[in-house]
């Protein structure tokens, strides 16, 4: 009698051990690994049978370069995000929380580029046509050439594709997707790698842009299994608070271009709408209070002025530190920093950071507007609303400089601003007054 064979799959990363253990030694979940039956055990082992190829190596040399022809989403903010446009025969891969405005960006979009005589199709696995039709309707995106299709199986989805000459494909969502032969629920594993599979083949045979929208996790990674993110183009995130009318979106991963880029956009009655204007967005243009401060930020290509606020306050218990928008890690060596280099008493004072718009800082050059904000709560005196902080700090207390400085400056110098406290001389003049601090300790001169 022949002995059965057991398989037990991850149902997070995708990875297989001939014997459960409560542990994925690939993600590190938690009892995430279940037992395939039968009929999805030789599904696997028929799909990676061995076939004869045709194909040949070929020397780099030898191989011709592409130009990658793009064409526009009618949308300013998603083609900086995508490197320029759309690329054909692309797939990409749109995640976000919950009512983040994932359908409502990509229903929009449909809508424009059938206003233009693209051949759409929207496919949903989550609403009903006349749903998403009352959706179009606010949003000014029904057009003749835009189609709806509520189906949630693979092979109706590819038949209607391949039975009209679609130009744009939009699935909502990828984990609603279910092909009848894999024989698993939808959203597991198995399902979502072979409708991945599946429309990437269609995309790259037919030249046609896929944009796919993925559920995430608590933890906020994409949800089902990570070769989900490898197996795509393009995979953009969706960020910012659904009370707030702003969202951020940023790249992750880009073949076609850079992953440096951020959209951003507000949502109104008519939908998701690239942000007309960043001024007065992200900081108070008139009278600062203690314990807010202002510095230039870099995201992407485009310099955004923001504003930075601490609160310090006496602890009665064990001091706290809390940062919103700011590396919490970085906010604790900021302090130790500035209790040797000034002998400030931190360690009995609870102290937040936050920073305004929703903006998540990712790079070092806010450091001295932390500081600037931290002192300016500390001692309760106001930093002047025509002055911006701009420099990274290091942990022997100095302050160093930072990349782009000449276009912060230049972009400060158009918002009006008057002076910027920076590390070190610009090698080119620049429209606004500088002033230089390359130590710690000469911030305290602005207190």
């Amino acid at each position: 009698m022949a002995k059965k064979r057991t398989l037990f799959e991850c149902q997070n990363c995708g990875f297989q051990s001939p014997r459960w253990v409560g542990k994925c030694p690939s993600c590190n979940s938690w009892d995430s690994l279940l037992e395939l039956n039968r009929e999805q055990i030789e599904y696997l082992s028929k799909s990676v049978t061995r076939k004869e190829s045709s194909s040949k190596a070929l020397s780099i040399t030898e191989i011709k370069s592409e130009n990658i022809q793009r064409f526009s989403s009618k949308s300013k903010e998603l083609d900086l995000v995508l490197g320029g446009g759309i690329v054909p025969g692309s797939l990409t891969l749109i995640g976000g929380s919950p009512g983040i405005g994932k359908s409502t960006l990509l229903l929009k979009i449909a809508g424009n580029l059938a206003a233009n005589g693209t051949k759409v199709l929207y496919v949903s696995g989550e609403e009903s046509a006349s749903q998403i039709k009352l959706r179009g309707d606010r949003l000014g995106a029904n057009s003749k050439t835009l189609y709806l299709l509520a189906e949630i199986n693979m092979e109706s989805i590819v038949d209607e594709i391949e039975q009209n000459e679609y130009q744009f494909v939009v699935i909502d969502s990828i984990q609603t997707i279910y092909t009848s032969e894999v024989p698993s629920a939808p959203g597991s594993v198995t399902q979502v790698r072979a409708i991945t599979f599946e429309l990437m083949r269609i995309a790259k045979l037919k030249e046609i842009p896929i944009f796919i929208i993925g559920h995430i996790t608590k933890d906020g990674s994409i949800a089902g299994p990570r070769v989900l993110e490898h197996m795509v183009d393009t995979v953009l995130y969706f960020e910012g608070d659904s009370n707030s009318d702003l969202r951020l979106l940023r790249s992750f991963k880009n073949r076609f271009g850079s992953t440096n880029e951020v959209g951003i956009f507000e949502m109104n009655s008519n939908g998701l709408q690239d942000a007309k204007s960043m001024a007065e967005r992200f900081f108070n243009k008139e009278k600062l209070k203690p314990g807010s401060a202002l510095t230039i930020v870099m995201e992407g290509s485009r310099p955004i002025v923001i504003e930075v606020q601490a609160l310090v306050t006496p602890a009665y218990a064990n001091p706290k530190r809390s940062s919103t928008g700011f590396d919490t890690n970085r906010l604790n060596m900021l302090l130790a920093l500035l209790e040797k280099k000034l002998d400030l008493p931190f360690g009995t004072y609870d102290i937040f950071i936050n920073v305004v718009g929703g903006i998540k800082i990712q790079e070092t050059s806010a450091d001295l507007a932390i500081i600037a904000a931290i002192l300016s709560s500390f001692k309760e005196r106001e930093l002047s609303f025509k002055t911006l902080f701009i420099g990274e700090v290091s942990l022997t207390g100095e302050v160093r400089e930072v990349p782009n400085m000449l276009q912060r400056l230049k972009e400060a110098h158009t918002q009006g601003f008057k002076n910027a406290v920076i590390p070190s001389e610009p090698i080119e003049q620049s429209s606004i007054k500088t002033y230089i601090a390359n130590s710690v300790e000469k911030v305290i001169e602005w207190m």
